[in-house]
């Protein structure tokens, strides 16, 4: 599942995947951008009867970015979907702000990422974005305290999240949230798991894997409706390189 090149808004960079079955037919959302720039990221969605495809791909992205000035104006990227007892369909994506992205007098920082949420009738769309966006953001913490990677699920009657924290606790733990209606979640997260260190012991960090002993972009397999392992990615492992880290979660 590749870029598909010049004139397309998934040109480059398609990353991101997420893959739900719904109803015997599989839904892969993903982000691609046209330009390799961040303004241009928007989600995506690839839809198929089989696993192995043929996947039929979108001539247009599935969620635009906000009106210039909005809080979601930069662009969509990082979805989690969820389909509901009711039908209701959600699509939890994450977002910036372009002057915030451009304006920090700090070149380390690139804006404070938020979570919004979308709202429709079938996974295809369309999506309405809920008026009460962003549902997700830290940004009055200080700090450019923030989180990111979101993986959304409905078990038990509750909506639960997990995250990749990005300074409520440090730059290297997972979160995990609750929320009765999908919206309004936890104010303080729990651990949701710990960095590579608690698990295992690796080399000492290369000078150049900036992002080492961190795991990012949590994904969840489920069981007869329950989480049964957490995929998660980190640089590292036997090649020193991105590498996928699979976990069994205890029930």
């Amino acid at each position: 599942f590749s870029p598909r090149g010049h004139g397309h808004w998934d040109g480059t960079t398609c990353h991101n995947p997420h893959i739900k079955e719904v109803d015997g037919k599989y839904y892969l959302f993903y982000m691609g951008n046209s330009n390799g720039k961040a303004n241009t990221k928007r989600i995506g969605l690839a839809t198929a009867n089989s696993l192995e495809g043929p996947w039929s791909r979108p001539e247009a992205p599935l969620l635009e970015a906000g009106e210039e000035g909005s809080w979601d104006d930069h662009c969509t990227t990082n979805p989690s979907f969820v389909k509901l007892p009711d039908g209701r369909c959600f699509l939890y994506y994450k977002s910036w702000n372009t002057y915030e992205y451009e304006n920090y007098t700090d070149p380390k920082i690139r804006g404070n990422r938020k979570y919004g949420l979308a709202i429709a009738d079938r996974p295809e769309g369309p999506y309405k974005k809920y008026e009460g966006n962003p549902i997700i953001d830290y940004s009055g913490r200080g700090n450019n305290i923030q989180a990111e990677d979101g993986f959304v699920w409905f078990e038990d009657g509750k909506f639960k999240m997990i995250m990749r924290d990005m300074g409520i606790y440090n730059h290297q733990y997972g979160l995990y949230l609750e929320s009765g209606d999908g919206i309004h979640f936890w104010e303080q997260p729990q651990i949701a798991y710990y960095n590579t260190d608690h698990y295992f012991s690796q080399a000492p960090k290369p000078k150049h894997l900036s992002k080492y002993g961190r795991f990012e972009r949590p994904q969840i397999l489920f069981k007869n409706g329950k989480p049964d392992y957490l995929f998660l990615a980190s640089q590292g492992g036997r090649y020193m390189c991105s590498s996928t880290y699979l976990f069994k979660i205890k029930n």
